[in-house]
């Protein structure tokens, strides 16, 4: 699991409960009309919003932010850097073997039109377009997640709204007041927490990872066209070293 998120969970929720725990009883903030309204009408307007394919894909990219293991950009570009040693020395065709030791697709996929002499503007084309529905995935499950956060808070107000009727039309009746008024502010309650602690961190961390992502495809597709361009390795690095903050490049030369 990635150590942020978790550190995130569990300073947030973990310092919720106790604070509450606290201060009563952690049952007054469990009820389960309040979650009845909060989650059905928070799972209704995201499928009102998005077709189900949608909306399951980006249920799926949750597991990204748990235990999605990001690759280096240092290492994206030692492999391009190596890559480029080995075909000035043995030909683009020894490139195969090393592709089959890459785990990322998109890598794998740039490497294999290189070994195959596609024309290097073919290579952009084809690349760029995968590009550019990777970010298109990315930003949708991204959105969706947001979409999630915006209307949670309002169905906590809605269940509010729903409490305080059931409460003013049953004032005749003392004993009923405390329960609604109970849907009325935990509904509020759960719709706060949903948007602030689950949906928009969610939604937050997938910008981010999607970021990188591309950044590192980014990397590839220009180390790439630099190898098919016959680029001495070292002037390969300097290139791509530019795409990176200052204190992240790591140089495999000798200065």
């Amino acid at each position: 699991m990635d150590i942020a998120t978790l550190l995130g969970i569990i300073s947030a929720f973990g310092l919720l409960v106790l604070a509450i725990a606290s201060g009563g009883g952690l049952s007054w903030f469990l009820d389960l009309p309040s979650a009845l309204i909060v989650f059905g009408g928070v799972f209704g307007a995201v499928f009102i919003y998005y077709p189900i394919r949608d909306v399951f894909g980006a249920f799926k990219a949750i597991r990204h932010v748990f235990l999605k293991k990001q690759n280096s950009t240092s290492d994206v570009i030692a492999n391009l850097v190596n890559m480029s040693r080995v075909s000035r020395k043995e030909g683009l065709l020894a490139l195969e073997k090393m592709a089959e030791k890459i785990n990322d697709p998109f890598f794998v996929k740039a490497a294999h039109l290189l070994v195959d002499r596609i024309d290097p503007e073919d290579i952009a084309n084809i690349l760029d377009t995968e590009l550019e529905y990777i970010e298109e995935r990315h930003r949708l499950s991204a959105e969706i997640f947001t979409t999630m956060g915006n209307v949670a808070p309002a169905m906590g107000m809605t269940g509010t709204l729903i409490g305080l009727v059931q409460m003013l039309m049953k004032m005749d009746d003392p004993s009923t007041i405390g329960p609604a008024m109970s849907v009325a502010l935990v509904t509020t309650f759960y719709g706060v927490i949903l948007a602030n602690l689950v949906f928009l961190p969610i939604a937050g961390k997938l910008k981010r990872l999607s970021t990188q992502e591309l950044l590192d495809k980014q990397l590839i597709i220009n180390g790439i066209l630099s190898i098919n361009s016959g680029d001495n390795p070292r002037i390969l690095e300097q290139k791509l070293h530019s795409f990176i903050s200052p204190r992240e490049r790591k140089s495999l030369f000798r200065q």
